[in-house]
């Protein structure tokens, strides 16, 4: 009766895991929507709100007290949410704050996130391990009873394992509901940069790549499966767009044309910073504020210090060589701004179209500059840079871009930067001498 009962209660166990993660892709409640939209629905609402989605591609949407800018990427997005675009699986690239986060959870608020889980990366794996199961309603058997018919803990195999048993599950309700759908169900896996570059990080990397080009691959024939969606800031037009109807909204009355383009010449189309800067009383003072602040964080990320101790040499290595980095995109900067006055003076160039895009340095040349293969992609994680698709490096934002060329142009900059490089070379040379005298 023991065994006949143990192998009735496995079987029901394995069928109920198997309702409990389709239920996670059912309409309604998602963890991780529920948290986004929470400010945005009425007191006690328990349901989620669906909007109507807008056909331009520049529209300003108003939902409650949350405000934002449909891009045009938003199409691309409300399609790979809802399950049009199947046999594919997707990388969003861009920086920190340019609208990738809310585009995923305004396309998840149209469909309720029906066929849509989502969940944050984590550099713990173990962390990473519990989001996936809170994520998709799975508990890695830990609520089972079975543990009097096995002899082995089913978690000592690692995270690695269990997510791998997490996604064997995934993938054959994914089977089932896809064919009763007739459309995939959607997983969202965000910010995975922040699984650490080591080799427990980069295996897990490599198992999700290994599930989700085989989940591709399942739907389509001899076509690659996988695409990048690179993210970037709004041009000087949209970014006027935006924060003109940002501010009416919020502030309920006009705005001069020409305060909003000082506070956008400062800030740039960073939606996040867009949003801060339409929400003040005065645009062109919050701009000069966060610009502020940014040059703060900057200089507390990367800051020279004249006369270093050997006990921070390799931090003022990095520092320095990326000063010498934003120096060259500061000096790049100077030289589109004089190719471009020089345009309008000569009548090439309407005074009206003055728009200049972030400088751009190609990686490899970005090596040259630094001396150093090694710094890049600190930089990057750090949001003081960011590397595209082409391999080309360009300053993070336009307010990283103001900030560095504020400091690049402080009186006695450059003297600074060669005695801290003076300084790193003289503890260098005092290192190896002390070696020859051993």
């Amino acid at each position: 009766m023991v065994f006949v009962g143990g192998v009735a209660y496995v079987k029901w166990y394995k069928y109920n895991v198997l309702q409990k993660i389709e239920n996670a892709f059912a309409p309604g409640y998602d963890p991780a929507l529920e948290l986004a939209t929470y400010q945005s629905k009425p007191q006690g609402e328990g349901t989620l709100p669906n909007h109507p989605v807008d056909e331009l591609e520049l529209d300003f949407e108003v939902d409650g007290p949350s405000q934002h800018l449909r891009r045009k990427e938003q199409d691309w997005i409300d399609a790979i949410i809802h399950g049009k675009e199947p046999g594919h699986y997707f990388v969003l690239l861009g920086p920190k704050g340019s609208g990738k986060g809310t585009m995923v959870f305004d396309a998840m608020t149209v469909c309720q996130a029906d066929g849509v889980a989502m969940l944050d990366a984590h550099p713990d794996l173990e962390v990473f391990r519990l989001k996936l199961g809170k994520a998709i309603n799975y508990e890695y058997n830990e609520d089972s009873q079975t543990g009097l018919f096995q002899r082995r803990d089913p978690r000592e195999g690692g995270p690695a394992l269990d997510i791998e048993r997490a996604l064997t599950k995934l993938e054959k309700v994914a089977l089932k509901v896809a064919r009763r759908r007739g459309k995939p169900l959607v997983l969202i896996i965000n910010n995975v940069h922040y699984f650490k570059n080591d080799d427990d990080g980069r295996s897990m990397l490599l198992q999700l790549q290994q599930r989700a080009e085989a989940w591709a691959a399942s739907g389509i024939d001899d076509f690659w499966p996988f695409f990048v969606l690179s993210i970037y800031d709004l041009d000087h037009k949209e970014a006027m767009h935006a924060a003109t109807h940002m501010h009416m909204s919020v502030k309920k009355k006009n705005i001069s044309k020409s305060m909003v383009q000082q506070a956008i010449e400062v800030v740039g189309g960073r939606l996040s910073y867009l949003n801060k800067v339409a929400r003040s009383k005065d645009m062109v003072e919050m701009a000069k504020h966060i610009l502020a602040v940014e040059k703060a964080w900057l200089r507390s990320q990367i800051g020279l210090i004249p006369d270093c101790d050997d006990d921070v040499m390799d931090e003022q290595k990095w520092s320095s060589c990326s000063w010498l980095l934003l120096r060259e995109f500061v000096r790049l900067r100077k030289e589109q701004e004089r190719v471009r006055d020089e345009a309008i003076a000569a009548g090439q160039l309407d005074p009206n179209n003055t728009d200049l895009p972030l400088p751009t340095i190609p990686f490899w040349r970005c090596r040259e500059i630094m001396t150093r293969a090694d710094f890049l992609e600190e930089l990057d994680h750090a949001n003081i840079i960011a590397i595209d698709v082409q391999h080309d490096v360009r300053p993070d934002s336009m307010l990283i871009l103001h900030a560095a060329r504020e400091v690049v142009e402080e009186e006695g900059f450059d003297e600074l930067l060669d005695n801290v490089r003076s300084r790193i070379d003289e503890i260098e040379s005092l290192h190896r001498t002390r070696e020859i005298t051993v």
